[in-house]
């Protein structure tokens, strides 16, 4: 009986196994991945939409701090699928290793949440619980991350490739639906929902956990179904001593063996020839791999250097909402572009009989990313155009505003700036340079107005831009007030203009008015009209008038681009892959993004020019990489991993039968494997 039993569940577990969706070729398994996919996403960019902002805000780090901390975040978001890569192929398997990863990566999400209430501890302990909240995120994200791609082509059989190609444009898909709706809905539940006296980062922070949580239940309620490939022993140490002894043998014996094909079949008299060939499969498609983090470079600067030349344009729509588009343009238009590819564009290109492979596809993801940054070029050129650069050491800025009745003339004792009258209540003509002696310098500043002399001492320090008001004097007053620049704007990133971030429109207006009330509390009021106040505009800087509408165009390119290099990466990688290193070579695909990081961070810091032609630079350096990748793939000619089990499997049926001597020594190479059209 229990026999009957067990058998019988078996079966169930076959049929399971066998379902369809819809009497498709796609098992319902893939369901409960891609639902997984979506939460985690909407996990994973729900709490990066607000970390920036926290720590600005809530831990109180400067700029310079906080984004470094953000990009190694990042980067170590991309480092770690390496080690989910070998855990899974080498001990768990790609199932338990999500399960195991995906717990750890809920606790880090709680801690990370944990840390963002205030009546928890101080600030050392917000953040000492923020950075291991962040590390163990890094640690689940990252290794989670090639297990579930990789896990969810395995559940395809050998025959339906055109599906699980198919597949990866879902997956890609759910990740950027996951990243449109968390970062609509975090920074709301952040700025709208108040709790503990401040915003609520406490909630923007849960509802990620929740969603991660979510995710892991929806994973485990597919385990039935799930098609599931035993992990292969510890490959990366056989790998490794593989490598080694091939290394080794090589140099002792060269010269007294002949010579061998390809520098790893020297490791054929101690390791299986499957073994040596998976290796040069891999090594194959790693080479290719070398180019790709320009990419990246490129397109994660659409959350740093794209988003700052956005603050200085012209968001003239709903205050703030325009900016919330902007950022989530790529995930929209990703949700767009991927149906219009895959069902218009790729097959118009086959009609025209123009073979489009997948490395072929790649290079021309990296030519429109070229030009997404040409288009950045052409923008940027035109928003600096009334943007006012920060001044350098020894050197001050100044603009003066007289609001007095009538001309005065300004005179910097040994400098020959602001010798022209200035009229009442003229606009400025801009900012000044000011040589300094030193750190700082005491300027006495001669005020001529109707006839009468006024002598003003004003400190001025180096790096620092300054306004100086010159007013009607109460008695025993001084007729010059110096004050710092307006607080919007910004001279170590540039000028922001009259449309700016929420948070920063609110502590503007803040500062702004307690200005104002500290200017009429000292000098009266501008100018007196019976009962009331009377105030007149004066423009300091024209407001730059570029409407950030400009950048739709390099939102489109880049976008573009990502659809023909990213996704068709992602199914490359496991196309080309072996079984037993599926989720290695997934994991390798992954580390060219964290590269990407490490490129940014580079030019970024030690390049020291101008934003535009950083971008140009950029721009030309990926044209250069991808005809280097196009040469490479050229020389590439595709193999089918699943043909190795059918070629090995064919030489141990011979032997089994009694083959010729020659025929059990005969080695089977890449050579001897079905290829597919190079490039």
């Amino acid at each position: 009986m229990l026999s009957v039993q067990i058998t019988h569940l078996d079966s169930l577990k076959t049929w399971g196994k066998r379902r369809k969706l819809c009497g498709t070729n796609y098992p319902v398994s893939i369901a409960f991945i891609v639902v997984n996919e979506f939460c985690e996403r909407f996990s994973y960019y729900g709490m990066k939409a607000v970390l920036t902002l926290y720590f600005i805000h809530y831990l109180h780090w400067d700029k310079n701090l906080s984004t470094a901390v953000y990009h190694a975040f990042s980067s170590l978001c991309y480092f770690t699928p390496v080690l989910g890569a070998l855990i899974a192929d080498s001990w768990l398997g790609k199932f338990k290793t999500v399960i195991y990863l995906s717990i750890v990566y809920v606790i880090g999400h709680v801690v990370k949440s944990v840390g963002a209430i205030p009546d928890v501890g101080d600030s050392t302990v917000h953040v000492v619980l923020s950075m291991l909240g962040l590390v163990l995120i890094a640690f689940g994200t990252g290794g989670i991350k090639p297990c579930v791609a990789a896990f969810g082509g395995d559940q395809f059989d050998e025959e339906h490739v055109k599906e699980r190609r198919k597949f990866f444009s879902i997956f890609y898909m759910s990740i950027n639906a996951g990243s449109v709706l968390s970062t609509i809905v975090t920074p709301i539940l952040r700025g709208d929902v108040k709790c503990f006296g401040g915003d609520c980062y406490a909630l923007a922070f849960g509802v990620p956990a929740a969603l991660m949580v979510i995710a892991l239940v929806v994973f485990i309620a597919g385990n039935g179904l799930y098609k599931k490939s035993p992990p292969e022993g510890n490959v990366l140490v056989c790998v490794c001593k593989c490598i080694g002894f091939a290394i080794r043998n090589r140099w002792t014996n060269s010269k007294k063996r002949p010579k061998r094909s390809h520098w790893l079949d020297w490791a054929e008299e101690k390791y299986p020839k499957r073994l040596i060939q998976e290796i040069q499969m891999v090594f194959r498609v790693l080479v290719l791999y070398i180019p790709l983090p320009m990419f990246w470079a490129l397109f994660d600067q659409q959350g740093s250097r794209w988003t700052l030349q956005a603050t200085r344009m012209n968001m003239d729509f709903v205050m703030g909402v325009c900016f919330c588009v902007v950022k989530m343009l790529n995930a929209l238009l990703i949700l767009v572009f991927i149906p219009i590819f895959d069902m218009g564009i790729y097959p118009l290109i086959r009609l025209c009989r123009i073979k489009l492979t997948p490395l072929r596809k790649m290079a021309a993801g990296m030519i429109l990313a070229a030009l997404a940054f040409c288009a950045a070029t052409v923008v940027e050129i035109n928003v600096i155009k009334s943007v006012v650069e920060p001044p350098p050491a020894k050197e001050s800025l100044v603009q003066v505003y007289n609001l007095m009745d009538s001309e005065v003339t300004v005179q910097f004792p040994g400098q020959t700036v602001l010798s022209d009258p200035l009229k009442s209540y003229e606009d400025p003509s801009g900012y000044t340079s000011l040589p300094l002696t030193g750190e700082s310098q005491l300027y006495t500043v001669t005020v001529t107005h109707n006839g009468a002399e006024y002598q003003c001492g004003l400190t001025f320090t180096e790096q620092t831009a300054y306004s100086l008001f010159l007013h009607t004097a109460q008695p025993g007053d001084t007729v010059c007030k110096l004050i710092h620049a307006t607080p919007n704007i910004t001279f170590k990133k540039k000028r922001l203009h009259r449309h700016t971030f929420n948070e920063n429109l609110k502590t503007t207006i803040k500062k702004c008015t307690a200005f104002m009330d500290q200017y009429l509390d000292a000098y009266g009021s501008f100018s007196q009209e019976s009962n009331g106040l009377t105030f007149k505009k004066m423009e300091d800087i024209q407001a730059n008038d570029i409407h950030i509408a400009w950048q739709v165009p390099q939102y489109v390119f880049i976008t573009a681009g990502e659809v023909m290099f990213s996704i068709t990466g992602l199914e490359f990688s496991y196309s080309q892959a072996p079984a037993s290193m599926k989720s290695v070579l997934q994991a390798g695909w992954l580390m060219t993004v964290a590269f990407g990081n490490v490129i940014v961070l580079i030019v970024a810091e030690g390049a020291g020019m101008e934003q535009w032609t950083e971008f140009l630079l950029f721009a030309g350096l990926l044209v250069a990489v991808s005809i280097i990748f196009s040469i490479m793939a050229y020389f590439y000619t595709y193999v089918d991993p699943d043909q190795l089990d059918k070629i090995f499997r064919e030489d141990t049926d011979d032997e089994k039968v009694g083959s010729s001597d020659s025929k059990k020594n005969e080695a089977v190479s890449l050579n001897d494997m079905p290829k597919q059209t190079k490039m």
